[in-house]
Formats: structure tokens, sequence, C-alpha cells
């Protein structure tokens, strides 16, 4: 995985209106890039309704947050959609950039193992440099540990 102090992998992928979204649409904004599992999934919808209620927050400290997941574009526009969200989801179908950004792992459920994506949030700053990385994150509490970041940048 990435580390403090990496410059951020560039990255071009579809939204969920299926245009095209590229890292460098971000420089000169903080990005609170967040991977996750799937879409309509009990984490992965509370993570993203407490981004959403919490986006007025993330702005005052200058940053944007988008998500990433495997989920195709339609599926991120309805997941937007049913939650109302406030932000930018990108669908990576291919894996490209889930790989590129190291958060392509082995999961274990159950005794059973298999690949998934290892909900990840990386804070990058205005120059494309990962600030911060959380791995492994609780949904419930990954709001909490970025603003808290955010507030010491």
């Amino acid at each position: 995985m990435l580390k403090t102090g990496d410059p951020a992998p560039a990255f071009t992928l579809p939204n969920q209106n299926n245009e095209l979204v590229s890292l460098s649409d971000y420089l000169g904004k903080r990005l609170v890039l967040y991977f996750y599992p799937k879409d309509f999934t009990p984490g992965c919808t509370e993570q993203a309704n407490k981004y959403s209620s919490g986006y007025d927050q993330i702005e005052a400290y200058k940053a944007v947050v988008v998500g990433v997941s495997k989920d195709s574009p339609k599926s991120h526009a309805d997941f937007i959609k049913k939650n109302n969200l406030r932000f930018t989801l990108l669908s990576d179908e291919n894996l490209d950039i889930i790989k590129l950004y190291g958060v392509w792992k082995d999961k274990k459920i159950y005794g059973k193992t298999f690949l998934g994506v290892e909900r990840s949030t990386f804070i990058i700053d205005e120059k494309g440099i990962i600030q911060a990385v959380f791995a492994k994150v609780n949904p419930s509490k990954d709001l909490e540990a970025v603003l808290d970041y955010l507030s010491r940048m």
C-alpha cells in the first residue's frame, strides 16, 4: 500500500454520470479519496452517508471527497440518488486504480479467503502528495478520523 509522502498515483475514471474524472482535476485542493467494497451494502452506505452529512465540515478545510469502488457508473448513480449523496463516486471496474493504490487485498470472512477492496482512505494535498493513509477503516469512524486529520493540516 502507498504511504505518507508518496505522490498519489494518477488516475482517470468515469464518475456516476459516466464523465471522466482525473486526479489532476483536484490539484490545488485537498482530496479525501476513499476506497470502499460495494454500493448499497450496510457499511458502505453508512460510510457514504457520514461523508455526505459531514461534507460542509470537509469543505471548511478546503477539501473534497471522492469515493472509488469497482461498481459501475449506473450503480453509483443509483447509490447517490437513493442516499442523496453530495460527492462524486468513481467506477474502477477493471481494478486498475484499486490495485495501484494497494487496496485490492486478501480478505477473510467466515473462514473463506477471497480478494476484495480493503476499505481505505487517503488524504492527498493540493500538490498531489499523500499526507495520510487510513487502512482497514471502520465505516462509522472514518469521517471522524478524516476531520481530525484535516483540522491539523
